[in-house]
């Protein structure tokens, strides 16, 4: 938790040091022309004012007589140069951002992405780490325009304020410090900002997290049945609403602070500003300066004020406004990754568990306690339990999902923290109960698992026959081309249909090892025998893991280890464990009448 604290701290100038190199480099091109641009649409309207007095003056003086016509012509060419290449300049500022900002957003969400892939599966199982990944989203948004307000005021308008200040100094001294002066209470209004919004950051993230979950309960596919027909859709929409109110609350109480100090130094502000046109007057009066750089400066000084307070109260204060989204984005992109570092398999071979114990995060007791376990090569290993026994985390740790806090697990003799993810995966295959229903043809849910793999028709209907996805024209009218889907325009299958598609896609992927993690809960039990036959057949001289409620299923097995409250309390073949008092036995005898 302390170091999670640090990162939170980090300032300004840290943040622009981190975050400007991160976001330059999504488009080193379009930045480099920006800043370009920038700087001399910066210098142009310093020399707008410059235009403006040689202008004033040579018509002063044409009208004393003191000068001809023609310098007249001259000063006026000059300013007009000095207006055109003035809008010039802004169309072609304003017409970069549009093309830049999109490549860089694109850059920024794959390098998000990226980020995801390298954490431990672990963390989201974690609600901190889904409010920093959630984070981590809002600050990516705010990101780009952030580095671009910072790549602003350092190339337009502080080339534009050092002409300036140059200009008025040479002019009057005292009008640079007044200037400077009158932006002071709106520079402390900002700080304020700064802290206030960072804090709303941080309490407004989980109940955003919240409002977009009971949304989903209330709107989603997923959910809309069951909310639907128990009449849960007005409960999911108080809670929505609650949320909501909650955390707008919380935001009209932040601005409504913010505003009322900003309105009080907005007071002070328009009086300097009123001294400022006085100092100009006394000057003019007292024949410090010409009519010429009075009439420059006295239409220039709104521009001036107008652009200070657009740096100090628009592009700063939408900085400090988001200071809490950019810290957690960098937060994020700082947050642990797993360290493997031996990226190719060793070749498949056994699995040794040594002393494993497991935690989920704010868990108070082990979900997996000091087990040892080796699953041999071409072995089919049965996992049974009652639920909470520890079955699925226990082959989370097998499979190297999940890293143990303390022992190892060993994978042909390499401890799987060395390997990196793509090598621990690489030769598994495996089907969870909780399977996905991608949106797309029957071909892709199958070959998703192996988008690399060459198949043809015929691999297809090996791997749906074991799957026992039958092929008729009635529910796949288009065959493998059936679109899955009834929202683009497909068809949808029933929970038993869906379940052997998705035995379909962990059957196709080449593997060495294959996990079945209850995928056959939707199957009955019939057809779940004929599924885990055909299981055992294609899974000789493989390594297999079977976890299932349904203890008729595991005679297919070599060796069936039993959990209970954590632990492997009993390991053995189904004859030798049926005979034994224990566990299985317990478990056994509760379901017997099932398979008589």
């Amino acid at each position: 938790m302390n170091k999670a604290a640090e990162k939170k701290k980090i300032g300004v100038l840290g943040i622009i040091k981190r975050l400007v190199p991160v976001v330059c480099c999504a488009a080193p091109g379009f930045m480099a022309v920006d800043i370009m641009v920038s700087i001399l649409h910066g210098i142009s309207w310093g020399l707008q004012t410059t235009a403006q007095q040689v202008f004033f003056d040579r018509v002063t003086e044409l009208s004393l007589g003191n000068t001809a016509l023609d310098q007249v012509f001259l000063a006026l060419g000059f300013l007009g140069c000095a207006n055109v290449g003035c809008q010039a300049l802004n169309g072609v500022s304003n017409f970069l951002p549009t093309v830049m900002n999109g490549k860089i957003r694109g850059k920024l969400s794959f390098g998000i992405h990226q980020k995801i892939a390298r954490l431990s599966p672990v963390m989201f199982e974690d609600a901190a780490r889904l409010d920093d990944i959630n984070k981590a989203e809002q600050g990516k948004n705010n990101a780009i325009g952030f580095v671009n307000i910072i790549l602003m005021i350092l190339t337009f308008y502080l080339p534009y304020f050092l002409y300036m200040g140059g200009y008025l100094f040479v002019l009057k001294p005292i009008l640079v410090v007044a200037i400077l002066l009158v932006f002071i209470p709106t520079t402390l209004t900002q700080s304020l900002r700064t802290r206030i919004f960072a804090n709303l950051e941080d309490q407004s993230a989980p109940m955003r997290r919240k409002c977009e979950y009971f949304e989903s309960c209330i709107t989603s596919r997923e959910y809309f049945k069951e909310t639907r027909l128990l009449g849960g859709f007005r409960y999911f929409k108080n809670l929505y609403l609650d949320t909501l109110d909650t955390m707008q609350k919380i935001k009209m109480r932040s601005n409504m602070k913010v505003n009322w100090f900003e309105l009080s130094m907005r007071m002070l502000t328009v009086a300097g500003y009123c001294g400022i046109l006085l100092l100009l007057f006394d000057a003019l009066l007292k024949q410090e300066i010409s009519v010429g750089a009075f009439a420059a400066v006295f239409s220039s000084i709104g521009s001036l004020y107008n652009l200070m307070e657009e740096v100090i109260c628009r592009h700063i204060g939408s900085m400090s406004q988001n200071i809490g989204t950019l810290q957690n984005y960098l937060n994020f992109l700082e947050l642990e990754e797993e360290s493997g570092s031996v990226d190719k398999a060793p070749g498949w071979g056994d699995v040794v568990l040594q002393n494993v114990s497991f935690s989920y995060p704010g868990a108070s007791t082990p979900a997996v306690k000091n087990v040892s376990l080796t699953l041999h090569k071409g072995e089919t290993l049965a996992v049974v339990g009652e639920n909470g026994s520890g079955k699925s985390t226990l082959i989370r740790l097998i499979c190297g999902l999940y890293q143990p806090q303390s022992g190892s697990v060993w994978m042909n003799g390499v401890d799987a923290r060395k390997l990196t993810a793509k090598a621990r995966y690489q030769d598994i295959s495996a089907v969870f109960q909780k399977y996905q229903r991608y949106q797309m043809t029957l071909r892709e849910n199958i070959t998703i698992s192996s988008p690399d793999r060459e198949w043809d028709e015929r691999t297809l209907d090996e791997v749906c026959k074991v799957a026992g996805v039958e092929q008729d024209r009635v529910t796949f009218p288009d065959g493998y081309e059936t679109m899955l889907s009834r929202e683009f325009g497909g068809v949808d299958l029933s929970g038993g249909q869906w379940q052997r598609v998705a035995i379909a896609r962990g059957f196709f992927k080449k593997h060495s090892m294959i996990v079945l993690d209850e995928p056959t809960a939707a199957i009955d039990p019939y057809e779940e025998t004929r599924v885990y036959r055909q299981f055992a057949e294609i899974s000789k001289e493989k390594s297999a893991i079977v976890v299932t409620h349904r203890l008729g299923s595991v005679k297919i097995a070599d060796r069936i280890a039993v959990m209970k409250e954590g632990r492997v309390c009993q390991v053995g073949t189904h004859e030798e464990l049926v005979h034994i008092e224990g566990e299985y036995q317990r478990l056994w005898e509760s379901q017997e009448r099932w398979y008589e």
